[in-house]
C-alpha cells in the first residue's frame, strides 16, 4: 500500500507501436511525478513504431509514478529469443513490423529495451481497482491467476463476473472495433484498438475522465459515468 497516495492514478490501454498517438497522449494528459501512471501491456508489434515507443515510456519513467505490466506480446517476443518456433509465430502475430522499426533481427533491439520487457509485473491492484492485461478467474486473488487468464483470454471467450476482492478491474488486450471504451461496471477495457484506425485511451480510474489520440494526431477527452460516455 502506498503511503502517500498519487494524485491521479491514470491508466493507458495496449499501444502496439503506435508512437504518434502516445506522444499525443502523453501532451493531453501531462503526467507528473505525483500520478501514477499503469501500462496494460502490448507495447510492441502491428503498429509501425515499437522502437519509439519503449524509448517514450524510458522518459515517461523520468515524470511519473510508471507502473508497466506484461502483454502476450512482451512474453512472445522474450521467447522468441530462445525458441525457433516462438520466433516463427511472434513473427506471424506483428513481431515483424517491430524488428522493423529496430532495423533489424532480434539482436538489433537494445539490451535496455529487453530488460523493460522483462522488469514489466504481470498484474497490479490498489485498494480499489485491479489490473492485468487480459483477463482473470474471478475466484482466485491474483497472484493465483493462470498464465492463461492473465495474458491469453479475451474477453470474447469468457466476460467474468465480478472478482472475489470486490474490485474494480481494469484490462486490455480484447480490441474494441468501435474505438470506445467497453464498461460493465465491475470491469472496463481500454484496448480501443490503436493500430487498426482506433484510439488510444488513457484514464483517470478514479474520476472516469478520460483522453484518446490516434495516429493521425486527433485528440479528444471525455468523462465516463455510470458506463455512460461523454465527450469535451
Amino acid at each position: 500500500m502506498d503511503l502517500i497516495q498519487p494524485a491521479r492514478t491514470i491508466c493507458i490501454g495496449d499501444i502496439h507501436g503506435c508512437s504518434s498517438a502516445l506522444q499525443q497522449l502523453i501532451e493531453q494528459v501531462q503526467p507528473s511525478w505525483d500520478d501514477r501512471v499503469i501500462l496494460l501491456g502490448d507495447y510492441v508489434d502491428r503498429g509501425p513504431d515499437t522502437r519509439g515507443v519503449i524509448e517514450q515510456l524510458w522518459r515517461l519513467q523520468d515524470r511519473s509514478n510508471l507502473v508497466p505490466l506484461q502483454g502476450n506480446h512482451e512474453l512472445m517476443l522474450l521467447r522468441a529469443f530462445h525458441e525457433t518456433m516462438q520466433l516463427d509465430a511472434w513473427l506471424q502475430f506483428g513481431g515483424a513490423e517491430t524488428l522493423a522499426s529496430y532495423g533489424g533481427g532480434l539482436e538489433a533491439i537494445p539490451a535496455d529495451h529487453c530488460d523493460f520487457f522483462r522488469n514489466c509485473r504481470p498484474w497490479f491492484e490498489t485498494e480499489t481497482h485491479l489490473f492485468v492485461h487480459a483477463n482473470y478467474d474471478p475466484a482466485l486473488p491474483l497472484s493465483q491467476q493462470s498464465e492463461t487468464s492473465l495474458f491469453w483470454q479475451h474477453l470474447t471467450e469468457f466476460l467474468p463476473p465480478p472478482h472475489c476482492s470486490g474490485k474494480v478491474a481494469v484490462v486490455g488486450h480484447t480490441p474494441q472495433p468501435n474505438g470506445e471504451i467497453f464498461d460493465i461496471g465491475h470491469l472496463v477495457c481500454l484496448d480501443t484498438h490503436c493500430y487498426d484506425g482506433g484510439w488510444l485511451t488513457a484514464m483517470d480510474v478514479q474520476t472516469g475522465k478520460f483522453w484518446q489520440a490516434n495516429q493521425e494526431g486527433v485528440v479528444r477527452e471525455g468523462k465516463r459515468d455510470d458506463g455512460n460516455t461523454t465527450l469535451d
